[in-house]
């Protein structure tokens, strides 16, 4: 079936249907990892986006149940150059084609990715369109400049959980490596002598964040994006961790009210992402929306304290403004490609974040210390 993507500033490219029929808008984005298609579709920050992926082929490895990040894609849409129509891996329960067509997700192939990232990487980000069938081109680009732009969009409403729920615990290595046998360990000793309880505010919360919670040996229970911080505070967490998510941080007043709230309790607060924008709002700070922002696997990053590097997985189209922040409150790390702020930390309280996924999944592993970090200020507080 004949596919079109149509951007707002006129220009557009001619494919093939590669998932379900229909039109689909969103912002256009690109992301440069190689593999973890599968938990780009289902990460909830990637809702409201058309995700271009610039690996050439996409898909050859299928789809399995253990690789989603959430309950179902999020994604607006779907771009690749070569969708594979097979297979291959042992774990598979379909090909990507079949998962896209089941959850109803427009995907379009057989176009120039490359062009279209250059587009991206020169305009910036813009609305689009993909329409599959006999549509006219023209007409999808004035459908693309009416989709609500990014900024001051609120999308955490759209993805955040309905009702509090808790996370299973991972108590033993052997429970571990089973369920992640080709990801993390679980690390050698505990840093209590009990479960840790961690609070958690769903921003469009990835499962990997809650699997390492686990694996450290945390209990994990998590609470909708507007639970008022006096009901979150009431369970007496250890610590209280602020999500990833999808939009703009500047209108999550509820969210930033919140994470003040739990500050001023001395609670200690880890943030992922957009918690990383939702904290450095709390301090003071202010942010701004990237040009093209940083999607990928390999984005190298600089911890100012030590001069180490780590090589990350990032998704985001906002940053912090580091001439914003308080003298109270620090950068870091750094992003080595353009200098973003990609951390922060509080000089008096034991409050911390970072822009990038030490999670990963998908991604390199580097930054999996940060867990510990967290675990090491909830034990500091509970003596």
């Amino acid at each position: 079936m004949n596919a079109v993507i149509a951007l707002e500033n006129g220009i557009w490219y001619q494919g093939t249907a590669a998932g379900a029929a229909g039109v689909v808008a969103g912002e256009v984005v690109f992301n440069t990892s190689m593999t973890g298609y599968q938990e780009i579709l289902t990460d909830p920050s990637y809702a409201g986006q058309i995700v271009t992926m610039t690996c050439p082929q996409i898909g050859n490895y299928g789809v399995a149940a253990e690789d989603t990040e959430s309950g179902r894609p999020q994604v607006a849409g779907f771009i690749v150059r070569e969708a594979s129509p097979i297979a291959s891996n042992w774990r598979a329960t379909g090909t990507l084609r079949d998962y896209l067509v089941e959850h109803g997700i427009v995907a379009i192939a057989g176009i120039d990715t490359r062009a279209l990232t250059r587009v991206l990487r020169n305009a910036g980000v813009m609305r689009g369109v993909i329409a599959t069938g006999a549509v006219e081109p023209e007409e999808l680009v004035s459908q693309a400049l009416s989709v609500k732009p990014m900024e001051g969009s609120d999308l955490v409403s759209t993805v955040t959980c309905a009702e509090p729920f808790d996370w299973p615990v991972i108590s033993d290595k052997g429970a571990c490596e089973a369920l992640e046998p080709d990801a993390f360990r679980l690390p050698p000793e505990r840093h209590s002598d009990r479960l840790l309880r961690v609070a958690a505010y769903d921003l469009g919360l990835k499962r990997n964040i809650l699997r390492r919670f686990s694996a450290y040996g945390c209990q994990v229970r998590v609470f909708p994006a507007t639970t008022p911080a006096k009901d979150l505070l009431a369970t007496k967490p250890d610590g209280v961790f602020l999500s990833n998510g999808p939009g703009d941080p500047a209108p999550l007043d509820y969210a930033v009210a919140n994470t003040r709230e739990v500050l001023q309790a001395g609670v200690p607060v880890f943030g992922i992402c957009l918690g990383h924008q939702v904290l450095a709002r709390a301090f003071g700070g202010t942010t701004y929306k990237l040009k093209f922002g940083h999607r990928g696997a390999n984005h190298p990053v600089k911890q100012l304290s030590t001069g180490q590097v780590e090589i990350t997985s990032q998704n985001h189209g906002f940053a912090v403004d580091p001439e914003s922040l308080p003298d109270d409150v620090e950068v870091t790390h750094l992003n080595l490609y353009d200098g973003t702020v990609e951390g922060l930390r509080h000089k008096q309280q034991a409050a911390f974040s970072v822009q990038y996924h030490p999670e990963a999944s998908p991604g390199p592993h580097d930054a999996d210390y940060l867990f510990s970090k967290f675990l090491e200020e909830m034990v500091r507080r509970s003596r």
